[in-house]
């Protein structure tokens, strides 16, 4: 468990008897007992401890000490494989690291060496920093760990290594043969160290020598920091379409935390996947977040399949609505309206009038429609690389209704929305792909689709939101068959809801979501508008 740092609250009592003698000169015991009580140092480090302890830590791990270097931070029991790994298993040698100028405790700093194997060597340079803090026990100045300390790329559980590559190298290549490179291409990166792991031994190459993050998840393919000896590359050709998949980088740039995926709905062939995230998780494929009303595509195709009501039938909009004592409310702004369609409630985002059928649905209605109609929820779908595949519970009590509005207990990614629209669009699921399944022979998911009847009214409430209702603005200027449902998503903790947004025009079908984006015009509706306009 790492060890935290703790400031300590001197008393008025020690204040006086200290006086100006400022932090850490002595700590309550000292000030009592007199000067026969060793002086426990408490409260920030001085300027003094972060340029000792920073040298002192510097010194041990260019000189190949991992476990002296380990010992000067505040977790040595995991700072020590990680450090270790530095220098006996990277071959990282001749190591000089140099101290920038400190902001307080936190020090930036440069890390030369030079990586040694099989012959073959290869300069290494990159920039870090660390911070300096008070430990919690033994009050010392030590290096707050993080692995990012010895390379920013490193999280917790990663280790670093150099060697011959566990899979050959790919040209990774779109559907019209433009090569997808991580430079032109930023958040492809992680997407394309996937598919080099998956496919880099099918697809004809050979392995060189790398240096390499070792993720701690055995799911998660090494990137790679440093090519000492290139091997041959094998191409792979992918689903995605480069016109396509710049559109999507452009747009989620303008973003924080956001992400987006483009299918082509006539095939489920994946035509982009972009994110703008900090932390370069591939939360496209993998986010598990609450989808807000962009789940009312679902609800709206359970409504009408289970003969409840249809895109005609009534869907009364009232200003709140309570189930088994939780109320729900409508946006701000929202009219009410009693003699609303389900259309109408449909176009207008109207919570409550989904809510009110909480009670004609059964508790798995939204389940068996997810599953069996959407392909969602049953941990099947084979993309060529990792992905989640929705979740729709049957959680009854209050979550029977927030469900259907897209919060209580179910969980999409940007990947499960665009394919949900692909399959209200077209009423036939088709399991998104990122490579031809007849490279590995992987059986696809299916799901029985929708009825010509459902698909119909789908389709005809989807182009009324895209026109007049709540995607109006944002889907305005795209021309040819086009849809939109808009949604937000209100998260514990957050300011903000989720924004997210789903949306089609002619044969694509896009969604994306921005954490902490606000409603769904605000972040996620131009991003999936720019990718529609240039895939449309």
């Amino acid at each position: 468990m790492r060890k935290g740092v703790r400031a300590a609250i001197i008393g008025s009592v020690c204040t006086v008897m200290v006086g100006g003698a400022g932090y850490g000169a002595y700590n309550v015991l000292s000030a009592l007992h007199g000067d026969d009580t060793p002086a426990v140092r408490t409260g920030p480090p001085t300027a003094d401890e972060v340029e000792d302890t920073t040298r002192k830590f510097f010194t041990a791990w260019e000189n190949g000490r991992p476990a002296s270097a380990a010992a000067l931070t505040n977790d040595a029991a995991d700072a020590e494989p990680v450090l270790t790994s530095f220098s006996d298993v990277a071959h990282i040698k001749d190591v000089h690291i140099t101290a920038g100028r400190a902001t307080g405790a936190t020090v930036p700093f440069s890390v030369k060496g030079t990586v040694s194997y099989g012959g073959k060597s290869k300069p290494l340079a990159y920039r870090s920093t660390l911070k300096i803090v008070r430990g919690e026990t033994t009050h010392r100045a030590l290096v707050d760990w993080d692995p990012s300390v010895v390379h920013p790329d490193l999280k917790r559980g990663d280790t670093l290594s150099t060697g011959e590559a566990a899979s050959p190298p790919i040209e990774a290549v779109d559907r019209n043969g433009t090569v997808l490179s991580k430079d032109k291409y930023p958040s492809l990166g992680p997407i394309l160290d996937e598919l080099r792991s998956r496919y880099g031994d099918k697809a004809g190459g050979t392995p060189g020598v790398e240096l390499v993050i070792q993720h701690a998840s055995q799911e998660s393919a090494d990137t790679t920091l440093l090519t000492l000896a290139a091997g041959r590359a094998g191409k792979l050709r992918t689903t995605l379409d480069a016109r396509v998949q710049a559109a999507a980088e452009s747009a989620v740039a303008k973003y924080a935390e956001s992400s987006v995926v483009a299918v082509k709905p006539s095939t489920g062939e994946v035509l982009a996947v972009a994110n703008h995230r900090e932390d370069g998780f591939n939360a496209a494929f993998l986010g598990e977040l609450a989808p807000g009303s962009t789940m009312k595509i679902i609800s709206a195709a359970t409504l009408i399949d289970t003969g409840i009501t249809s895109m005609n039938g009534p869907a009364p909009c009232p200003p709140t609505a309570t189930w088994q004592s939780q109320t729900f409310s409508n946006l701000k702004g929202l009219q009410p309206d009693l003699k609303a369609s389900l259309s109408d409630s449909f176009a207008r985002s109207c919570n409550t009038a989904f809510v009110k059928y909480a009670d004609s649905v059964q508790v798995d209605s939204l389940t068996k429609e997810a599953e069996d109609r959407f392909g969602l929820g049953r941990n099947d779908w084979k993309v060529g690389i990792p992905s989640f595949d929705g979740r729709v519970p049957a959680s009854g009590g209050p979550d029977t209704a927030a469900n259907l509005i897209g919060q209580g207990q179910v969980q999409m990614s940007p990947l499960n929305m665009a394919s949900v629209t692909a399959t209200a669009m077209t009423g036939t699921f088709r399991q998104p792909v990122l490579v031809s399944q007849k490279l590995d022979d992987r059986e696809l998911a299916t799901a029985k689709g929708l009825s010509g009847n459902t698909v119909g009214q789908l389709r005809a409430m989807m182009n009324r939101t895209a026109t007049s209702g709540t995607a109006a603005g944002v889907m305005s200027g795209l021309r040819g068959s086009i849809g939109a449902k808009t949604g937000s998503a209100e998260v514990d903790g957050q300011t903000k809801s989720n924004s997210w947004f789903a949306g089609y025009r002619d044969d694509v079908a896009a969604a994306a979501m921005t954490q902490d984006g606000g409603h769904g015009i605000d972040a996620a509706g131009p991003i999936v508008a720019s990718v529609l306009r240039i895939g449309g």
